[in-house]
């Protein structure tokens, strides 16, 4: 039996391992390739760094939390204490967040052979529950509110709620740029919703304080809440997706097949599996049926690499198959 094992190739950008295991009766051929490249089609392995982010945005809620917990008890708010309410289940989604990408940091194990990428799946997806959770809370307030209108203090409530969106836009423009991660998506989505939430109460407050309308408060949590679910509904569609190992959206597995059956000499893909470490890297296993399978090392390489840079697929393993021996997964999608 013999092994032939290509070398490794490093560059600035990447650092892709293939490993071709041609077997005496040329019957199979195993690759793996491990992409660590920054480029756009790459993922890295670990996610982006948003400890600071994570570490103001913890602290400069649950201050405000309490603040507004005060604020509300002293001027009889139950508006703002809704919010305090809400807001603190945003700080524990916030911790949970950032537990996760902690988490996705550690290495693998002999049993967890992925690590615990996976955590900031996990996380995202009870980060659109708690969303949807707080969402049902507003609406039930609002209900409430409409039955029994409550008299508001409208300037204690338009100070705490205007420092309230101060603080929510600040938190959310610290994971502007990690949309890529699901995990930091649901953190920006939190706080972008808080930041409307405390505007609303904010028109509302001074609506009230012109008009004397109090049905005011309650219909535009209502309005609130709509935009809540409908901006969350994508990350929980998302995140369920990934929990379930579903391929990533962008991308194309049926893309990724042709692209593979279009290689030189291939003459049929099977078995191909795509799907999510994490909520920033992508995974594949692949049957190849290759006949003359030549030059087997150059292929495995510039397959993996292809993989890589077009559909930012950094784990690819690929088995290549002579097709003189039935594989007993040839009928499978």
């Amino acid at each position: 039996m013999a092994h032939d094992h290509p070398g490794h190739r490093h560059d600035d950008h990447d650092h892709d391992h293939a490993h071709g295991h041609d077997h005496g009766h040329g019957a199979h051929g195993h690759a793996h390739s491990h992409d660590h490249s920054h480029g756009p089609g790459g993922h890295s392995h670990a996610p982006k760094d948003f400890g600071r982010a994570f570490a103001i945005g913890v602290g400069l809620n649950f201050a405000f939390v309490l603040a507004e917990t005060a604020a509300g008890l002293w001027s009889g708010s139950l508006a703002l204490l809704a919010d305090a309410g809400h807001n603190l289940s945003d700080v524990l989604s916030l911790l949970l967040a950032w537990g996760a990408t902690i988490l996705a940091k550690a290495a693998p194990t002999g049993r967890r052979t992925y690590g615990l990428r996976k955590a900031t799946i996990l996380a995202s997806l009870a980060n659109a529950v708690l969303l949807l959770v707080a969402v049902g809370v507003i609406v039930s307030e609002a209900i409430h509110r409409f039955s029994e209108p409550a008299d508001i203090a409208t300037w204690p409530v338009m100070i705490v709620a205007a420092i309230g969106v101060v603080i929510n836009t600040a938190t959310a423009l610290m994971f502007m740029k990690g949309h890529e991660d699901l995990n930091v998506r649901g953190a920006f989505l939190h706080m972008a919703a808080d930041a409307a939430v405390s505007l609303a109460v904010v028109i509302g407050a001074g609506l009230i304080a012109l008009t004397g309308l109090l049905w005011i408060d309650p219909a535009l949590s209502l309005l609130i809440a709509a935009v809540i679910v409908i901006g969350t509904w994508a990350l929980l569609r998302d995140s369920v997706d990934l929990a379930l190992d579903a391929a990533p959206r962008g991308v194309d597995v049926e893309a990724v097949r042709a692209w593979l059956t279009s290689r030189p000499g291939v003459t049929e893909v099977h078995d191909l599996h795509i799907w999510a470490m994490s909520t920033t890297e992508v995974a594949m296993t692949a049957h190849v049926t290759r006949p003359d399978n030549e030059n087997a090392d150059d292929f495995l390489h510039a397959v993996c690499e292809g993989l890589a840079s077009k559909f930012g697929i950094g784990h690819a393993t690929l088995q290549v198959e002579t097709g003189h021996a039935a594989c007993r997964l040839a009928n499978a999608i």
